[in-house]
């Protein structure tokens, strides 16, 4: 086929277009991200012949028009059906390469069922390919084609043809190299040496350099460098890192960019991946010169080579929706460190799971790096992922920074009174965390403790509170005031010595690098409070002659359940029991073998968390049964606790007057893309993120006149965010007035 004399769009030759995804190949072979022989032929294939159905008589009618003439189903057909008939299989080795190409090129665009149109448009096909050099497909070539759905190797070839097209049609580098991370890594070694000569990488971050193509398993505490130590086991190959919070995303973006990169080529080398990242850009690099909707692009289409992201950015692609194959190809020839893994519920974990066997199956290699595993996450992981013993490991020293007492009641504001007052008394520094299971919970507490405050001046300032349901703006503010508090050093570098008390949620436990003196906290179960543990004495620096952690065994009911609440009945249960045979100083080690005594899998194999209805099995077994574009891209989402944002009522009357004057931005023509993020920014500064039901109840109150309705707020044409009638104070959002039905509050 002389395709020299076609057009692909308009001003562009199938031929120019083909050229272009073969230069997009070569980059992907080039780095080595596409090594096999035999698979590089088959890709290579599917690109040449990807468009050839472009060639019928209809398409370059419309292509050629010089106005936009819609496709007519009653006279054409898709151009990806049509080029599977212009391939002949006498080019290929064996009949299976032939239908791996056929599926690969016939599937690439979602412009509905290729087998129905193969079946049933037989008479449309021979029309627009008369004159054209075709070859026939048969029902039992269809079916064959239909097949490959579940074939490994046309899996790949379909998702490498994805990338290569999309980067060729959209003008963009398909892969960006990673040839700089060993090398930022050492400098930042030499720059310890300048303050120190015997700096070098501790134990841990050796043993993940020397085995960067091996699956590993790492539990190591606080303070080890796990971050350093990821990026070190990924070196100059194309790599992400996932974790579970934005704020903790945004730490390490900053971290990364800053201390590693120091600044350097930014816009090809790193990127944040989640649904706030080009408002974050915006926030922190309008200094630098570069095009940040371009830089934001980059990301979200895989081609820089290095990337901080939420999971559901990246594991959606269990679901197995059309194109899927372009995120799963991309993720098989990455390094794909996971930090954090026992902030997942059960569902998470099992979407997680199942993605990362499907990733190492096709040749992507994986680093689980947490502070706390349990015994029963570590077996499910190695019941699908190829771990190897040796390459499971542990990191710890002997330091203890951990004085625990246990209570068996309820946490009581009586005794955090108690040591704040003790603590002023000796002269102590006084930085006190607590830390609930529920907003619900924080709120009540904190109001406790402002009643006691209106009696005594000098704690009426030093009591604050941290959850999720503040806007986002004061949730800022308040990051950044605990960021500041929690402190380990002053600026002389001594021990940070301040007075205060802080209440807040598992928000916490992972985002937030704090160095508390004293933690009251309740129980949720063991992962969870050794997380809260290394909030307090985090760099083990303070005395521990005292207790400095306490811990409450007894929590409010409505928090446990067995029906998919917010704590297993059953890993609480044991979590307590493990706890009760605690008192004194608690060392690393030993909070390991808590976990590994009684966070089994033998001791939860009946619990909710792993047979519940919500459960892991279930849904990894939900999972196994997708099939192959049985979903829509958007039809399923990861996150199964659907949220909204929203702002509340008595903020938006409070900034009224900039919340409209933002959205007018919107509606001007002249307004260019950074005003529409700019002016976005601005207004979300005002909202919260609530739950889904609590917004669907505010709609029923208004349709029954019992709550009163606000403007919706436009952020252009197709963004929205709705006002709600609600309370908003010093404790941050909370139920509307008119509810009168308790519901479950959230952790955060």
């Amino acid at each position: 086929m002389e395709i020299k004399e076609y057009y692909a769009k308009p001003e562009q030759t199938i031929e120019e277009h083909v050229t272009k995804l073969l230069d997009e190949l070569e980059i992907l072979k080039k780095y080595g991200y596409i090594a096999d022989g035999k698979k590089y032929h088959l890709v290579r294939q599917a690109c040449l012949h990807h468009d050839d159905g472009k060639a019928n008589p209809q398409f370059q009618l419309r292509v050629n028009s010089g106005k936009k003439i819609r496709f007519n189903p009653e006279k054409e057909l898709p151009h990806n059906v049509l080029s599977g008939f212009l391939i002949n299989d006498s080019e290929f080795e064996t009949e299976e390469d032939y239908y791996r190409v056929l599926f690969a090129i016939m599937y690439h665009h979602d412009y509905g069922n290729p087998y129905e149109m193969i079946i049933g448009e037989k008479k449309m096909i021979h029309e627009l390919l008369e004159g054209l050099t075709s070859y026939p497909i048969n029902r039992k070539k269809a079916n064959a084609i239909q097949r490959m759905m579940s074939d490994d190797l046309a899996i790949q070839i379909k998702g490498y043809l994805h990338k290569c097209d999309y980067s060729a049609s959209g003008g963009y580098a398909v892969e960006y190299p990673n040839d700089f991370l060993e090398d930022a890594l050492e400098n930042v070694k030499i720059k310890w040496k300048c303050q120190d000569p015997d700096s070098d990488w501790n134990e841990l971050q050796k043993f993940c350099m020397s085995q960067r193509d091996e699956n590993i398993i790492v539990v190591a505490q606080t303070g080890m460098g796990k971050t350093e130590a990821g990026l070190q086991w990924i070196g100059n190959r194309k790599g992400y890192f996932v974790l579970p919070l934005r704020t903790a995303i945004n730490a390490i973006y900053d971290r990364v960019r800053n201390d590693i990169l120091l600044g350097e080529k930014t816009d090809t080398r790193l990127a944040i991946l989640h649904s706030e990242s080009l408002e974050y850009y915006s926030g922190h690099l309008l200094e630098q010169e570069m095009d940040l909707v371009e830089y934001e692009n980059r990301g979200k289409r895989f081609s820089l080579p290095l990337s901080i992201s939420t999971m559901d950015q990246l594991f959606d692609f269990v679901f197995k929706y059309q194109g899927y194959e372009l995120k799963l190809i991309t993720l098989s020839y990455s390094r794909i460190v996971i930090d954090e893994i026992q902030m997942y519920d059960p569902e998470m974990l099992a979407y997680l799971i199942c993605g990362l066997k499907r990733i190492t199956q096709f040749g992507g290699k994986v680093a689980v790096m947490t502070a706390t595993l349990s015994p029963f996450v570590k077996e499910l992981l190695m019941r699908e992922i190829p771990f190897r013993e040796e390459n499971v490991r542990t990191f710890t020293n002997d330091m203890v920074r951990h004085h625990v007492k246990v209570r068996n009641c309820r946490i009581q504001t009586e005794e955090i009174l108690e040591q704040f007052w003790k603590n002023q008394q000796e002269g102590k520094s006084n930085k006190i965390l607590v830390v609930c299971n529920t907003i619900q919970k924080a709120q009540e507490l904190y109001q406790e403790l402002q009643k006691e405050a209106v009696c005594f001046e000098e704690l009426h300032e030093e009591v604050h509170i941290l959850h999720s349901r503040f806007i986002k703006e004061e949730r800022a503010e308040k990051e950044k005031e605990i960021l500041e508090f929690g402190r380990t050093y002053d600026e002389n570098g001594e021990l940070d010595i301040q007075s205060g008390i802080w209440i807040s949620t598992s928000l916490v436990e992972a985002s937030l690098d704090i160095d508390f003196d004293y933690l009251f906290t309740e129980l949720q179960d063991l992962n969870s409070l050794f997380q809260r543990l290394g909030r307090c004495n985090r760099k083990g620096k303070k005395d521990i002659t005292e207790p400095n952690c306490f811990v409450y065994l007894d929590v409010d009911h409505y928090i446990l359940s067995s029906s998919g609440g917010f704590v297993d009945e059953t890993i609480y249960s044991i979590s307590r029991q493990a706890m009760q045979t605690v008192d004194g100083p608690l060392s690393e080690a030993q909070k390991l073998k808590l976990l590994n005594t009684y966070l089994t899998m033998e001791n939860l194999k009946e619990s909710d968390y792993y047979r519940g209805e919500n459960g892991y099995k279930r849904t990894m077994e939900w999972i196994r049964d997708i099939a192959p574009y049985q979903y829509q891209k958007n039809e399923k989402k990861l996150r199964n606790i659907l949220s909204v944002d929203i702002i509340p009522s008595p903020v938006y009357e409070k900034k009224k007057d900039l919340i409209e004057k933002m959205a007018e931005v919107f509606e001007n023509e002249n307004s260019g893309i950074l005003e529409h993020i700019k002016a976005k920014e601005e207004i979300m500064k005002y909202s919260v993120s609530i739950p889904y039901w609590q917004w669907l109840r505010y709609c029923g109150a208004v349709k029954k006149g019992i709550a009163e309705a606000y403007p919706l707020i436009r952020l252009g044409r197709y963004g929205e965010i709705s006002v709600i009638e609600c309370c908003y104070d010093d404790l941050g959002y909370r139920k509307m007035e008119y509810e009168n039905v308790v519901r479950e509050p959230n952790f955060m």
